[in-house]
């Protein structure tokens, strides 16, 4: 048990899905079943606990999980003595205030005086004591959106996605207070053997993250143009050139980052690259 990896993760929810896809990405293979609170993986040393996501800072605190992947909202509300270990990019989302659709707003001292209704007290008293607000936070669990309706607030402070849970209960988006995305969290004192296992688990996160953020492309160029094209597309080290039937031709393949796309294409078509092909790169090892 010593060498085996526990991970924490949602239960269940979009973060939980995204979790779990990872995780398969990464070539573990789990199955936890339906309902099921533990499972193992066959080919990593590595076993889950699928526990609420409010939880997960708490059991990595404790020792009871290894490491755990969480919203960081929810590691920076909970404020439990864990490290922060890798940013994972998925459930990307934002917590914001929210005040009725009709109500006018023109910065953080509009909200003096009001009642704000939230999940995340911790992180709401934060960005109201820099901004020097006077507000009554009322804690709430779960349908936080609801609260001005009901009497009980003015505003909501909760986290946001696409925005149209707000927007059905009569609600608009007014102040972004904290950016959030999927981590993955360790315990502060875990032991040289589990810090191997975490590394190569990173090493297989890394190498999907770097595969999702670029493409690999293939093009065919007139040999003379080489040289321009090469310094478009320098690629890891340096592009690929291939020598062509036709002669005078060449193919030339490279990597490009995805958000460098769209600007290299032009470039590259203006120095003569003819067929370009852009693949997805399912991993990409540096």
């Amino acid at each position: 048990m010593n060498n085996i990896l526990r991970l924490a993760v949602q239960k269940s929810g979009r973060l939980s899905e995204g979790s779990m896809e990872l995780i398969k990405s990464c070539g573990i293979n789990v199955s936890n079943g339906i309902g099921k609170l533990k499972a193992k993986a066959s080919n990593f040393p590595i076993e889950f606990f699928f526990l609420r996501d409010d939880d997960i800072p708490g059991y990595v605190a404790d020792g009871v999980a290894d490491i755990g992947i969480v919203g960081e909202n929810v590691v920076v509300e909970k404020d439990k003595s864990v490290a922060i270990v890798h940013r994972l990019g998925f459930s990307r989302c934002r917590l914001s205030i929210a005040l009725a659709k009709s109500a006018n707003y023109n910065g953080p001292q509009d909200l003096n005086g009001k009642g704000i209704a939230t999940s995340y007290p911790k992180l709401l008293e934060k960005f109201l004591a820099e901004n020097g607000v006077n507000a009554e936070v009322h804690e709430i669990s779960g349908s936080v959106e609801i609260a001005p309706s009901i009497g009980l607030a003015e505003a909501v402070c909760d986290i946001v996605s696409s925005g149209s849970t707000l927007f059905t209960n009569g609600l608009k988006e007014v102040e972004t207070i904290f950016q959030s995305e999927a981590v993955l969290i360790a315990n502060e004192n875990i032991s040289v053997e589990k810090k191997d296992i975490i590394e190569k688990l990173l090493f297989r996160i890394k190498s999907l993250q770097q595969a999702k953020n670029n493409k690999y492309i293939l093009l065919n160029a007139p040999e003379s143009n080489v040289e321009e094209i090469k310094s478009i597309l320098p690629g890891m080290r340096s592009p690929t050139v291939v020598p062509l039937a036709n002669k005078g031709w060449v193919s030339i393949h490279s990597v490009i980052n995805e958000n460098d796309f769209w600007e290299k294409i032009e470039s590259l078509k203006a120095a003569g690259a003819e067929g370009i092909l852009v693949v997805p790169i399912e991993k990409m090892i540096l």
